[in-house]
């Protein structure tokens, strides 16, 4: 570990703490220019954050010392960065442009993957022209996706952002194996219209499975067995699996693609189906574009890498363990579930490669909704709590094609530049005054109405939510992600902490089947089950 580097960087956070950042602006006249960038129709604004230049200086120097570009290279190389499990983490060669060149462990794979994306895309096509059909030659009008986690968030994703008001082919999604969720989905759905796709990376997902086998009880209710296989698709890693599961056709993808950096592969077919090949492509354009640049860009001009140099410094730094994430546009009203996915599966970690303690906080507890939304719920927190929490605010300048959304944006400006100013007891005080308040009440109504401000805050603009646009947006939370394991010197690629549960799990299931709980359980969890079992 880099411990000067790291030594400097919290010494500048502590000469920091008090700093107050308006004033940085008037102190660093090229703050501003600095700290904005313009990458892949982002423009994204870091100057409402905490560091002064120095503290951006220490920064960049843990960067340095962390050696981020070696490790990108590393990333982009194809080498084992997933060193628990031996395997490459290579999804930017999901959406690279024909004719690259991009090796796993020295595998070539570019090609690999330009025939799976052709096969997407054969098929996508034929079912949107109604060339391939189902059982009874009818035209699908609705995709069935079944997956959870990495195999349900990105695609979810996609559709929520770019998914056409009145969608020739509709789209549905099931991930929680609550009864309830499969029952709401097939709500006015045909079976002879229905394609299913089952997304698994292992196809041994127990929830996936379970409401794979309901979904293929619904359809095998209403088709003719011979029929069964036009209807139901599988993704996944593992296609013998699949096939021994029933079905009908697989699209693959390799080992070396994380499940929650998935939605570049086949695991997006459904969203292929749904919105066509060309916004696909777009979306894959989008991300590469933005590959490019994370190549590309010095450190100190590098968006993901500022990205997480911010989140550093206030994790560590300034020790604030929370961040929300605000996107104000309804289309991404799915982003802040996604990037607590991406960001606290990948970097929610207590050791380090070598299996020492970390030592220091690692990812911190995401959360966030609809800008607006938000408005009315947490924010009140944001600005008066004794915590700070600093703020992602994602903008989009138009959300609808026949309404500005002005009113909309405006607000998030209003709230990023609130948090940074605040209001002094003083001032509150003083517009009580004017607006016609007694001395006395003014006096007891003043506290209340102060806000500390000195909040930070960043904003990631773009003209219109495009799939290259969410492409981008997407790939720069990616590689924002990535970086900060490099600097906690995390392994961002493995999930060992959800592997407890599930073995437990298992256990679990077999007592509520004999309808007592073992000898060694705990007295709470026997307690609970025996309620629930009764």
């Amino acid at each position: 570990m880099p411990h000067a580097a790291w030594a400097e960087l919290e010494a500048a956070a502590r000469r920091d703490a008090d700093a107050r950042i308006p004033d940085q602006f008037t102190a660093d006249p090229d703050r501003l220019a600095r700290l904005t960038l313009d990458v892949a129709g982002l423009h994204i604004d870091l100057s409402k954050q905490s560091w002064t230049h120095a503290g951006l200086k220490a920064a960049l120097d843990l960067a340095r010392a962390c050696d981020v570009e070696g490790r990108r290279a590393a990333l982009f190389n194809g080498e084992a960065v997933n060193l628990t499990e031996g395997r490459a983490v290579l999804h930017p060669a999901l959406r690279a442009p024909d004719g690259a060149d991009f090796h796993v462990l020295e595998e070539p794979v570019s090609a690999e993957v330009e025939a799976v994306r052709a096969e997407m895309k054969a098929y996508a096509e034929a079912l949107r022209s109604g060339n391939e059909t189902g059982a009874s030659g009818r035209p699908f009008k609705t995709v069935l996706h079944i997956g959870i986690g990495g195999s349900d968030l990105g695609p979810r994703l996609i559709w929520d952002a770019l998914r056409p008001l009145d969608p020739a082919i509709d789209l549905r999604f099931v991930a929680n194996i609550d009864p309830r969720d499969m029952a709401e989905a097939l709500i006015g759905l045909d079976p002879e219209t229905t394609l299913v796709i089952v997304v698994s990376k292992s196809f041994t997902t127990q929830e996936t499975l379970l409401n794979a086998q309901a979904a293929k009880a619904w359809l095998a209710a209403a088709l003719p067995a011979e029929g069964m296989a036009k209807h139901f698709i599988g993704v996944t890693a593992a296609p013998e699996k699949a096939a021994a599961f029933g079905c009908g056709r697989t699209f693959a993808f390799r080992d070396w693609v994380g499940g929650r950096y998935s939605l570049w592969s086949a695991v997006s077919l459904s969203c292929v189906i749904g919105l066509g090949w060309d916004a696909f492509q777009g979306f894959l354009d989008g991300a590469a574009a933005l590959d490019r640049h994370f190549l590309e860009a010095p450190l100190e001009r590098n968006a993901p890498v500022l990205l997480a140099l911010a989140e550093i410094y206030n994790v560590d730094g300034l020790h604030r363990p929370a961040r929300t994430i605000a996107p104000y546009a309804h289309d991404l009203r799915r982003l802040p579930a996604f990037l607590q996915q991406l960001e606290m599966e990948s970097n929610g970690k207590q050791v380090r490669r070598d299996g020492a303690p970390v030592g220091r906080q690692t990812c911190p507890v995401i959360f966030g909704e609809p800008g607006a939304n938000g408005q009315h719920a947490f924010f009140q927190q944001l600005h008066q709590g004794p915590q700070v929490v600093p703020v992602e605010f994602i903008i989009v300048s138009r959300t609808c094609e026949e309404t500005p959304s002005t009113y909309l944006w405006s607000n998030a400006l209003a709230q990023a530049q609130a948090l940074m100013q605040g209001k002094t007891e003083t001032q509150a005080r003083a517009e009580l005054i004017a607006s016609g308040a007694s001395e006395d009440e003014a006096d007891r109504l003043a506290p209340h109405k102060a806000f500390p401000g000195n909040r930070p805050s960043t904003a990631i603009l773009m003209e219109r939510l495009t799939p290259q646009t969410l492409g981008a947006l997407i790939a720069l939370y990616e590689h924002k992600t990535f970086v900060e394991g490099v600097l906690w010197d995390i392994n961002s690629f493995d999930q060992w902490g959800v592997e407890l549960g599930k073995v437990l799990a298992k256990a679990l299931l077999k007592d509520a089947a004999a309808g007592a709980p073992s000898a060694d359980l705990d007295p709470s969890t026997a307690d609970l089950l025996r309620r629930l079992t009764a």
